[in-house]
């Protein structure tokens, strides 16, 4: 400590600078495709960068091994309160509730989008409080951690908003696939999935996403048409702004949010796809190495797993669905597509996890700038 006040430096000396070096190039690629569609967008995407950094900041310096024990069980009670009332006082969009508005200010927030958080930080404080046996978790442990995927996961499918759903429950049990579970259990679970599924697609889904699912597997969508066109244009090495003919005039529908990466092959190529979807193999491919190598820390390691999964999926999805092999779903390209609540969500969980790394070797710190770093191997040899 600098005379007893101020930020200990040697916090800094876990950070992983490296998790941060890996997303640079993904915002300057996105934001070099956002200007060229649109520079409004580009304004705001910048808003977007900066409101990021400001989450990022402010959620990594949170003493969460402190708190985790009272607010992550009240911060998933109050996610569950928030998509509870959107039934009764959502904000309908294209038939489907799924945003609140803050009175007086116009402002909309989207619950699904802050369960994420809430989800990964309830399963991480559970974990810690009781660990796995080295066979992993028996039945009733799971039954308990898999309520709290569950019910959020009902809660949004009802929204409707399959795609969020499936979301979360895929990173929730990935996370405990991960953590350990009693492989007996995964095996029941597979033969239960296969035995539901037609019945979950006959009597569980809506028209509408019915009709995505057999578009996906036979004839596909406009949007789909019009992506499949865009990268077919684009060959190996991409075409000028002014011959991307899809996206300038517009044939390419939400071009800078859903289906970004179909501009990003236009403009880029297949070479330029290539390399996307390189930076994003190499950032989960560090995820999964941070929670190998923290094993015993099963905050890092739940949060580290959870951040891969997310990544992992969403990236799949979209990518899958833009060439017209999943369903269209709405779901963006992590930390690409512009938008700003589910960027937002990403550069928290980012700054958490940054946290868990950078105070994994103290004992014990406050919430204020001092910060109490006394070393576990000090306080052994006391």
């Amino acid at each position: 400590m600098d005379g007893g006040v101020g930020l200990d430096k040697r916090i800094f000396k876990n950070f992983s600078y490296i998790l941060i070096l890996q997303l640079l190039p993904i915002f300057a690629i996105s934001a070099y495709l956002v200007y060229e569609i649109n520079p409004y967008l580009y304004k705001k995407q910048i808003i977007y960068y900066i409101l990021a950094a400001i989450a990022f900041t402010i959620s990594m310096f949170i003493p969460w091994r402190r708190i985790l024990w009272w607010f992550a069980p009240l911060y998933y009670i109050a996610n569950l309160a928030l998509l509870a009332a959107v039934p009764i006082v959502g904000t309908s969009v294209l038939g489907a509730k799924r945003w609140i508005t803050i009175p007086g200010i116009g402002l909309t927030i989207q619950p699904s989008e802050f369960m994420k958080v809430s989800v990964i930080m309830l399963l991480a404080y559970l974990i810690v409080k009781k660990p796995p046996l080295q066979s992993g978790y028996g039945l009733f442990n799971f039954i308990k951690l898999s309520l709290v995927i569950i019910l959020p996961f009902l809660m949004i499918a009802k929204e409707p908003d399959l795609g969020t759903a499936l979301v979360l429950l895929i990173t929730g049990y990935g996370i405990l696939f991960i953590i350990g579970i009693d492989w007996k259990i995964w095996t029941v679970i597979l033969i239960l999935v296969g035995a539901a599924t037609p019945m979950a697609y006959e009597y569980g889904l809506k028209d509408y996403q019915k009709k995505r699912i057999v578009d996906a597997v036979s004839k596909p969508s406009y949007q789909v048409r019009q992506a499949l066109i865009a990268i077919g244009s684009g060959g190996m090495e991409g075409k000028a702004k002014e011959d991307a003919t899809q996206t300038q005039l517009k044939f390419l529908p939400v071009s800078s949010t859903d289906f970004i990466f179909a501009y990003l092959g236009e403009r880029f190529g297949f070479k330029g796809m290539l390399v996307v979807i390189g930076l994003y193999i190499l950032l989960i491919f560090n995820l999964l190495y941070i929670s190998a190598k923290h094993a015993n820390d099963y905050y890092i390691k739940t949060f580290a797993s959870g951040l891969a999964f997310l990544f992992f999926v969403y990236m799949g999805v979209n990518i899958y669905m833009i060439i017209g092999m999943a369903p269209v779903v709405g779901l963006p390209l992590p930390m690409f597509s512009h938008g700003g609540t589910s960027f937002i969500i990403f550069a928290v969980i980012f700054g958490i996890l940054e946290n868990l790394i950078a105070f994994k070797d103290y004992n014990r710190y406050t919430s204020d700038a001092k910060i109490s770093m006394t070393p576990k191997e000090k306080l052994a040899v006391k």
